[in-house]
């Protein structure tokens, strides 16, 4: 029996696209950011093939790179506006959308990003220690 495809058009829109060539918990805005097929963000710290993120690294550096670009939904910042002020990449996110809840976004799902861009959601980031001290 095949799984059923369940296709979703969701219209939204890119808020501030941020990178950092570092290991840094955020990220500096950018006009520009150029997505690579199967590596992620040119010129980001996470860019490649293989995991990236520091911790994973120390268990198994050959483990493939399943966050190699960020994504955080706006909305989110709105939440919090009450006791934080958050801008985009503070986060540590590559791509600040509105309008797409993407925590509801099932693994897998495919996004959209202008006329040449797709992106596949491989899954929800556990936020690291690092946000406590943000």
């Amino acid at each position: 029996m095949q799984d059923e495809i369940k296709k979703y058009s969701l219209a939204g829109t890119v808020i501030a696209v941020s990178i950092s060539k570092k290991h840094t918990f955020s990220k500096k805005n950018q006009n520009i950011i150029k997505l690579v097929k199967g590596l992620g963000i040119e010129g980001d710290a996470h860019f490649g093939s293989k995991i990236k993120h520091r911790s994973r690294v120390a268990q198994n550096p050959d483990q493939p790179n399943l966050r190699q670009v960020h994504l955080i939904h706006s909305e989110l910042f709105e939440e919090l506006a009450d006791r934080f002020h958050i801008e985009p990449g503070q986060m540590g996110e590559n791509i600040t959308t509105a309008g797409i809840n993407l925590l509801e976004l099932p693994a897998d799902s495919i996004l959209f990003i202008g006329t040449t861009a797709a992106i596949q959601v491989t899954g929800l980031r556990n936020p690291c220690a690092q946000i406590d001290q943000f």
